[in-house]
C-alpha cells in the first residue's frame, strides 16, 4: 500500500485518499474537513500556511461565521490523532505552530507524494545516462504509488485545484514510461496499454502519437493511420482544431514508410552466442526428469491470506532480467515458516511446470546440511548419474544452475542457517525462483526480499484452534478459546499443540485449559505433545547462540516490562551502549527478540518464559538480584535527571539516593516524554521490586523512583499504574518496617488521590507523610507535602488552615534555602487569599512567585506561577492580562505533554473568556479542557469543563445544551464528594427552562 512503504514511523499519501498510517497501522482521520486540512499541510511540504489560507481553501467563499474556531478544533484533533504521545528520544513536533500559522514537519520518505517525485527523478537521470530498463521500473514503481484519484475524500477549492494538476503530472508522467518503452522496443507489449489510455484520454496527443508509432512497428501500418484519422475527428468535434505539428509530421512519415521509424538496435540482440562446445556428457542432453518433492501441505492450513498473496505474487513474476526472485521467510520458532512456504510452493505448482526441489537445511542441528549434500541431492533428484556430479561445490553450483537454465523450476529451502549456506544452492536464471526459511534474518542474501513473519492474528490463531479441536466444541465456549489462544501468544505451533491435546481428550473443556496455561512456570510444559513441543523448539534457537548472545538473552528476560530500552539492557548486562546494541540486534537477527520500534526490544511472551526458564538454571540468585537492581539504578538516575529539570530548584531529586547513571535531557518536553515512553516498564520495574524486596536497601530505589516520576503524574497518562504501583510499595515497606519508603510512597499516593480529588483521603496520607519527615528528619518530601497539604486544605476551603500550613512550608524552605519552593508557596497560596477576599495580597503573592521562577530561569515554574497570577487576575477582573498569562502557560505545558495541566489551563481560559462575554473563545477552550479530560481519565478535571462549558453555552443561548452539561457536571462533583456540586445545584436550579425561539446553534459545537 502506497501509505505504508517503509517501516515504523508516521506515513501519509495523497495519491488516492488521504491516508496516514501510524507502524503500519492505518489512523481515522476524520471528516472530510478535517482530511482537507491535512491534505493541504502535507502538499504544503513543511511551509507554513495561515488559518485564512486554509479557511479559503477549504471553505472558499462559503466559510462559516465561526470557521477559525471548528479549524483550530480540527487542527487540533489531527495533532491528538497523528502524535497522541511522542516518546522519549522523539522528533519534534510533527503538526508545529509558526506564529499564527500552521506547519507539517514530515521525516523523509513519509509521503507518498515525495517518494513518486524522487522516483520520477532517478528516472530520468537513468535515461539521460542510458539505462533505459532503469529508468521504465523507477517510473513504474513511482506510478504504483497512485491509488485511485488523488486527494480522495478532501473538500475545497484548493483540493480540486491540487487534484487536477496531480492527475495531470500522472499522466504526464505516463506518457514519458511510454516513451521509455518504445526506446526500449518494447511496442508489442505497449500497444494493449496505450489503447486503454487513448480511450481514457481521447484529446491528448502525444499518447495517440505513441500508439500510431507502436502500431507501426508491430507491422500495423493501417492501424497506424486509423488512429491519427479518428485523432483529428475528435479534435476537430471537440476543440474545432487540427492535430498539431508533432502529429501531422508523424503521419506523413509514416505513410511514407521512413526507416527513422523503426524499432532501435538493441546491441545485446544482436550479439551471437557462441555455440556450445562439444561435450558428449552435457547435461543438457539428457532427458531430466520433473522432480516433485515438496512435503505434503497441510490441510487444515489457516489464515497467513496477505503474506500467501505477496509471495505468489512476489514468485510467480514473469521473467525479466532483474534475475531470480528469492524470497527469504524469518520468524522465531513454530511461528510457521516452513507450513507457509510449503503451503504457497504447492499453490505455485502451475507456475514451475518443470518441478519442486526440496531440502532441509537443518540449520539448527548439531550437524546442518552441507550445501555439497543438498547440490548432490538435487542434481540425483534431475537426472544426473552420479559418476557424473563432480565433487567440489564450486563445480556442483555451476552444474545445478546449468541444469536450470531455460526451465521453470521453484526450489524450497527449509531451516537454513545463514546465507552462507545458502547461495550456492539457488538457481541462476530467472524463469526459476526460490523460498528460503530461516529463524534468522538473511540480509546479507543477495536479492532476496525479507519476510519477517509474526504470530498469527488473534481470528486466525482462533480458525487454528477450531481447525484442529473442532470447530462446534471451540464455538461453545469461544471466550475461553480466546483466552487459551492468547496464553499461547499466538504462535502457531502452540495453538495446534493444545488444540491437539484438548482433541486427544473429549471430556477437557476449553474452560479447563485456562487455569492450565496461566500459570506461567508451566505452561512451557502444558505445550507438548507427541514429538511437539514449543520449549525444545525454542531450544534449537538458543543452542546456536554464542556465550555472549546466551547470557544476553538470558538477562533481559528478567524485566517484567513490555519491552526495553538499548540504555536499559545496557545497565542489566553491565555492558557499553555500542556493545549492547551489538548484541541486542545480532538477537533480533537470530528472531530470539523483536524490535518493535528504534532502539527498543521485547521478547515474544513464550520466548520469554523460556528464557526466564533458563536463566532459573544456568544463572545464580546473586547474578539475578544484581542485574535487576542495575535496572532499577539506570530507571532512577534518569527519572531524577528528568524531575530535576521538570521541578528546577526541588529539594526532591537532590535528596534522591542514586547508584548508577542513567539519561539525561536537554529539555522538559524530552524528559517528560521519556517518562511517559518508558511509564509501562517503570511500574512493572517497581511492582518487581517491591514484591521481592526484603529490605530498605532493596525497596528503598523502588520508592524513590516513584517520587523521581512525579512530573509523569501532570502528563494524566498513568493514573491507574500510579496508584497500583505505590499501593504495592506502601503495602512492601509496611511489612518490613521501612518508614523512609512509606512516607515516599504515601506522598505518592497522597498525590494521585488529590488528583482523582479524594481529598480526605490525601489529606491523611498527607499528614502521615509529614509526621514521619519530621521524625525521622528526613528532607526528601517535607516541603512539598507541606505545599500538597495545604492545597488540599484549601480545596476543602479551609483557608485560613491553608495557609497556615503555606507559612510553615515558607519557613522550611527558606531554613533549606530553596528559592523555587518559596515561589511554590507563594503562587499556589494566592488563591487562598483570594477565597478570604483579599485579592491584593493574592496578586502580590502570585506576582512574587513568577517574579522568583523568571528570575530562576525555570520554565516549569514560571508556567506554574502564571497559571495561578492568571487565576487571580481574572477573578478580579483583569481579563486581558489574566488571558496573555494562560496563553504563555498553555504553550509550556502542552509542549511538554502535561495534559493534566493542559486541561486546567483550558478551563480557566474559558472561564475568563465568559467573563468577558467572548463565548465562542470559551465554547473553545472548554471543549478542548473537555476533550483532554477525557483523554486522560480525569473525572474532577472533566467536571470542571463541563461547568465552564455549560456556562459558555449559556451566553451563546443554547439553555438545552448548556443544562445538560452543568446537570454532568453535578453529577461527577456529586460522585466525587466535591464542594463544587453545591455551586452547581444553585446554578441549575436558577437557569429556567428552553424557551420558544431560543438560540441552539452551538448545540453541534461538541458531541457528549
Amino acid at each position: 500500500m502506497a501509505g505504508q512503504s517503509g517501516e515504523g514511523g508516521l506515513r501519509f499519501a495523497v495519491l488516492g485518499p488521504v491516508r496516514a498510517w501510524h507502524d503500519g497501522q492505518e489512523l481515522d482521520l476524520g471528516t472530510p474537513l478535517q482530511r482537507s486540512i491535512l491534505g493541504m499541510l502535507l502538499l504544503r511540504e513543511g511551509h507554513a500556511v495561515t488559518p485564512n489560507e486554509m479557511i479559503d481553501a477549504v471553505w472558499g467563499e462559503e466559510a462559516p461565521p465561526r470557521a477559525l474556531g471548528a479549524l483550530r478544533t480540527y487542527v487540533s484533533r489531527l495533532r491528538t490523532v497523528l502524535e497522541p504521545g511522542r516518546p522519549a528520544r522523539s522528533r519534534p513536533e510533527l503538526l508545529t505552530s509558526i506564529g499564527r500559522g500552521y506547519a507539517l514537519r514530515l521525516p523523509d520518505d513519509a509521503l507518498d507524494l515525495t517518494r513518486f517525485e524522487r522516483g520520477v527523478t532517478q528516472a530520468e537521470a537513468a535515461r539521460k545516462a542510458g539505462r533505459l530498463a532503469e529508468a521504465a521500473r523507477e517510473l513504474r514503481a513511482a506510478l504504483a504509488l497512485f491509488e485511485g484519484e488523488p486527494l480522495a475524500g478532501t473538500v475545497g477549492p484548493y483540493a480540486e485545484h491540487q487534484r487536477d494538476r496531480l492527475i495531470e503530472r500522472r499522466i504526464s508522467v505516463v506518457e514519458t514510461l511510454m516513451d521509455v518503452d518504445l526506446e526500449l522496443g518494447e511496442h508489442a507489449k505497449v500497444v494493449s496499454e496505450l489503447i486503454a489510455l487513448t480511450a481514457e484520454h481521447p484529446l491528448r496527443e502525444r499518447l495517440r502519437a505513441q500508439l500510431m508509432l507502436a502500431y507501426y512497428r508491430c507491422g500495423r501500418q493501417g492501424d497506424a493511420l486509423n488512429v491519427f484519422t479518428e485523432t483529428r475527428e475528435a479534435l476537430i468535434d471537440e476543440l474545432g482544431i487540427e492535430p498539431g505539428p508533432e502529429l501531422t509530421a508523424l503521419h506523413q512519415r509514416i505513410l511514407a514508410a521512413d526507416p527513422a521509424l523503426a524499432a532501435p538496435h538493441r546491441a545485446e540482440e544482436d550479439e551471437e552466442e557462441e555455440p556450445p562446445a562439444a561435450d558428449d556428457e552435457q547435461p543438457a542432453a539428457l532427458d531430466l526428469p520433473r522432480p516433485a518433492q515438496l512435503p505434503a501441505a497441510v490441510s487444515d492450513f489457516t489464515g497467513r491470506k496477505e503474506v500467501a498473496v505477496r509471495l505468489r505474487t512476489m514468485l510467480s513474476a514473469q521473467p525479466s532480467a532483474e534475475g531470480v526472485p528469492v524470497a527469504a521467510i524469518s520468524g522465531i520458532g513454530g511461528v510457521g515458516k516452513t507450513t507457509l512456504a510449503v503451503h504457497v510452493a504447492h499453490l505455485l505448482a502451475d507456475v514451475f511446470p518443470d518441478g519442486q526441489l526440496y531440502a532441509d537445511l537443518r540449520g539448527y542441528s548439531e550437524e546442518p546440511t552441507a550445501p555439497e549434500s543438498a547440490l548432490g541431492a538435487f542434481l540425483r533428484a534431475l537426472g544426473i548419474p552420479p559418476d557424473v556430479i563432480p565433487d567440489g561445490l564450486a563445480e556442483r553450483s555451476a552444474l545445478f544452475r546449468s541444469i536450470l537454465a531455460e526451465r521453470r523450476i521453484l526450489v524450497l529451502l527449509d531451516n537454513a542457517r545463514d546465507a552462507g549456506q545458502v547461495s550456492p544452492l539457488l538457481p541462476g536464471s530467472p524463469g526459476c525462483a526460490a523460498i528460503v526459511t530461516s529463524r534468522g534474518k538473511l540480509a546479507d542474501l543477495p536479492a532476496a526480499r525479507l519476510i519477517d513473519l509474526d504470530v498469527m492474528e488473534p481470528d486466525e490463531a482462533l480458525q487454528l484452534f477450531a481447525a484442529v479441536a473442532g470447530a462446534e466444541r471451540v464455538s461453545a465456549e469461544h471466550g475461553a478459546a480466546m483466552d487459551v489462544v492468547a496464553a499461547c501468544g499466538f504462535l502457531p505451533l502452540a495453538v495446534r499443540i493444545v488444540a491437539a491435546r484438548l482433541a486427544a481428550r473429549p471430556s477437557w473443556t476449553v474452560a479447563s485449559l485456562v487455569p492450565r496455561l496461566a500459570d506461567e512456570q508451566r505452561r512451557l510444559d502444558e505445550l507438548r505433545v507427541g514429538n511437539l513441543a514449543v520449549e525444545a523448539t525454542f531450544a534449537l534457537g538458543y543452542g546456536q547462540l554464542t556465550p555472549v548472545q546466551a547470557r544476553a538473552f538470558r538477562l533481559l528476560s528478567l524485566s517484567n516490562g513490555p519491552d526495553i530500552s538499548a540504555g536499559a539492557a545496557a545497565a542489566v548486562l553491565a555492558a557499553d551502549a555500542f556493545e549492547t546494541e551489538e548484541v541486542l540486534e545480532s538477537l533480533v537477527d537470530a528472531s530470539l527478540l523483536e524490535a518493535p520500534a528504534p532502539g527498543r526490544y521485547r521478547f515474544h511472551d513464550l520466548l520469554k518464559l523460556f528464557a526466564r526458564r533458563t536463566l532459573d538454571r544456568t544463572e545464580r540468585p546473586q547474578a539475578r538480584t544484581m542485574a535487576l537492581r542495575r535496572l532499577l539504578g539506570f530507571y532512577l538516575a534518569s527519572a531524577q535527571s528528568a524531575h530535576a529539570l521538570a521541578y528546577e530548584g526541588s529539594m526532591i531529586s537532590a535528596n534522591l539516593v542514586v547508584v548508577g547513571t542513567g539519561r539525561t535531557f536537554s529539555t522538559v518536553d524530552e524528559a517528560v516524554a521519556w517518562l511517559i515512553a518508558e511509564g509501562d516498564s517503570l511500574f512493572a520495574t517497581i511492582s518487581q521490586a517491591a514484591s521481592c524486596a526484603r529490605t530498605p536497601e532493596h525497596l528503598l530505589p523502588a520508592a524513590d523512583l516513584l517520587v523521581a516520576m512525579e512530573p509523569l503524574l501532570e502528563s494524566g497518562t498513568h493514573t491507574r499504574e500510579f496508584d497500583q504501583s505505590t499501593r504495592a510499595v506502601l503495602a512492601a515497606a509496611r511489612k518490613n518496617g521501612d518508614q523512609g519508603s512509606e512516607l515516599r510512597s504515601r506522598y505518592v499516593l497522597g498525590r494521585v488521590l488529590f488528583a482523582a480529588n479524594r481529598l480526605k483521603e490525601a489529606e491523611e496520607h498527607f499528614r502521615i507523610v509529614h509526621e514521619l519527615s519530621v521524625a525521622r528528619r528526613e528532607k526528601v518530601v517535607t516541603g512539598e507535602v507541606l505545599n500538597a497539604l495545604a492545597v488540599v486544605v484549601g480545596r476543602q476551603r479551609r483557608h485560613t488552615e491553608a495557609l497556615g500550613l503555606f507559612d510553615e512550608a515558607m519557613r522550611f524552605y527558606r531554613d533549606n534555602d530553596v528559592p523555587a519552593g518559596e515561589a511554590l508557596v507563594l503562587s499556589y497560596s494566592a488563591r487562598d487569599h483570594l477565597g478570604l477576599g483579599r485579592p491584593d495580597d493574592a496578586i502580590a503573592a502570585a506576582e512574587k512567585g513568577l517574579a522568583i521562577f523568571t528570575e530562576m530561569g525555570s520554565g516549569a515554574g514560571t508556567a506554574r506561577a502564571r497559571y495561578h497570577l492568571g487565576i487571580v487576575l481574572s477573578r478580579v477582573g483583569r481579563l486581558t492580562e489574566a488571558v496573555h498569562h494562560h496563553a504563555e502557560c498553555l504553550a509550556f505545558f502542552r509542549a511538554s505533554k502535561q495534559r493534566v495541566w493542559e486541561q486546567r489551563v483550558c478551563s480557566r481560559l474559558a472561564e475568563t473568556f465568559i467573563a468577558a462575554e467572548r463565548y465562542p473563545d470559551a465554547v473553545r477552550h472548554a471543549e478542548e479542557a473537555l476533550v483532554v479530560s477525557r483523554d486522560i481519565g480525569h473525572p474532577y478535571g472533566e467536571a470542571l469543563s463541563l461547568t465552564v462549558l455549560g456556562k459558555a453555552l449559556r451566553g451563546l443561548g443554547s439553555t438545552t445544551r448548556s443544562r445538560d452539561c452543568l446537570r454532568r457536571a453535578f453529577e461527577i462533583f456529586t460522585r466525587l464528594g466535591a464542594p463544587e456540586a453545591g455551586d452547581l445545584k444553585v446554578l441549575l436550579d436558577s437557569i429556567p427552562a428552553d424557551e420558544p425561539g431560543s438560540r441552539s446553534g452551538a448545540d453541534s459545537v461538541v458531541e457528549s
